[in-house]
């Protein structure tokens, strides 16, 4: 295959998160983007040898955000109206770019809202940056 036809893959690094209505700024780390469908088994009676594999309802993982801690308490606001038991559901996009910054391909969570919230962990040992995580269920997601 000439070099020029190569097709190699996009860096994970060229990411972007957008969330209706909020301006959060840049996310460290993005994870969990994924679904499973169950399959169950049917043994067919005279049948001996393999059961049947039927494919069942399919599950969305939650969606894992990092960020650096900032003064932008825009999630955690989002999260704390879940907690008051006010859910809002809002249309999430992970946007994935190539390395000149076009966009490639974009999943469009839909109706996705916060169920966990994790704040910084601090150690006065360490020059690191303080993060914050937050989890996000949905209802599944498209592919564009």
């Amino acid at each position: 295959m000439p070099l020029a036809d190569r097709k190699d893959p996009y860096l994970g690094i060229h990411f972007f998160v957008e969330i209706d209505g909020i301006d959060q700024g840049g996310f460290s780390e993005v994870s969990g983007l994924g679904v499973k469908t169950d399959v169950f088994e049917y043994e067919e009676g005279g049948l001996n040898d393999h059961k049947h594999k039927l494919p069942g309802r399919s599950s969305y993982n939650n969606i894992t955000l990092k960020w650096g801690s900032t003064d932008s308490d825009a999630l955690w606001k989002w999260y704390e109206k879940v907690i008051q038991g006010k859910v809002e559901r809002k249309n999430v996009s992970i946007v994935q770019y190539d390395a000149k910054q076009t966009e490639v391909r974009r999943w469009n969570l839909r109706e996705a809202y916060p169920v966990k919230w994790d704040g910084p962990t601090y150690n006065a040992s360490s020059n690191a940056v303080s993060i914050e995580t937050l989890e996000i269920a949905h209802h599944g997601f498209e592919v564009q």
